[in-house]
């Protein structure tokens, strides 16, 4: 079983990023990057099937030179190998445009399956994922929290309202998983010294066989970035316990327009 995981890194999740806007414009530097949380979830269940059927698990990761970090990151867990796509060209793609590209080095690679995070943590847009099954013609299945193989036929299951739903997908297909689908390993001292000084290719434009004209133009654009509106102070009813009641549920129907 050939499978491939797409990967992306994200600022830590600790990172305060509004305190970084400043003129319409988000400034990272500086900022501690990781690897998208739920795109570790995907790496972690394709290594337990790795372990269960055998096969390779390929990472793909989409970004400027810091990447590296997050590929060797995933790599030290137990992945097989890593490609990392980049080309200048390819600064200012949106979700489409990427998927594209990234589709492109698919293509490049033996796969029965590809697994991803349903969505980054930076952006919250969970679009490529659906982009590239759509490009490569394959069925996409989101949000996994339980998954099954038998023979050519994958059975995901995820959480609904009220409950839970079981969908099938014949392979090869697109999976993109959720939080409580797997616990994550650590990386042992032996995989994080194995993939120190390990290589991890380059895939630009001409590599994947793109020309400017093949990748598709930006449909949208980020304009500018602004910080959420502070948040009004709190506000402490006084008076003893009846009085101080009746007043809040007189502010809640009043001012707050709640009740």
């Amino acid at each position: 079983m050939d499978i491939i995981v797409l990967i992306k890194q994200v600022p830590d999740t600790a990172s305060r990023i509004q305190d970084r806007v400043k003129d319409g414009r988000v400034d990272l530097e500086g900022v501690t990057w990781v690897v998208n949380p739920y795109d570790e979830y995907a790496v972690e269940e394709a290594l337990q099937l790795k372990e269960r059927l055998g096969g390779t698990v390929t990472l793909i990761s989409f970004g400027p030179e810091r990447i590296d970090s997050a590929l060797k990151d995933m790599l030290a867990l137990g992945a097989d190998e890593a490609v990392h796509v980049w080309d200048a060209a390819f600064s200012g793609l949106d979700a489409r445009g990427r998927a594209h590209v990234l589709a492109a080095a698919v293509r490049k690679l033996p796969h029965q399956m590809i697994w991803t995070g349903w969505k980054g943590v930076d952006n919250d847009e969970g679009l490529i994922p659906i982009y590239i099954a759509q490009e490569l013609g394959y069925p996409h299945v989101s949000f996994v929290s339980s998954f099954d193989l038998n023979g050519n036929t994958a059975t995901a299951r995820r959480d609904v309202e009220g409950g839970k739903e079981v969908l099938t997908a014949d392979l090869p297909a697109v999976f993109t998983a959720q939080k409580g689908l797997n616990d994550v390993r650590y990386a042992s001292l032996k995989g994080i010294m194995a993939v120190k000084r390990k290589v991890i290719p380059v895939w630009d434009a001409s590599e994947l066989n793109l020309s400017d004209g093949d990748v598709p133009a930006a449909l949208v654009r980020t304009v500018a970035f602004e910080r959420p509106a502070d948040r009004p102070p709190g506000r402490t009813v006084e008076g003893e316990p009846p009085a101080a009641a009746r007043e809040l549920v007189r502010l809640l129907h009043e001012e707050a327009k709640v009740l």
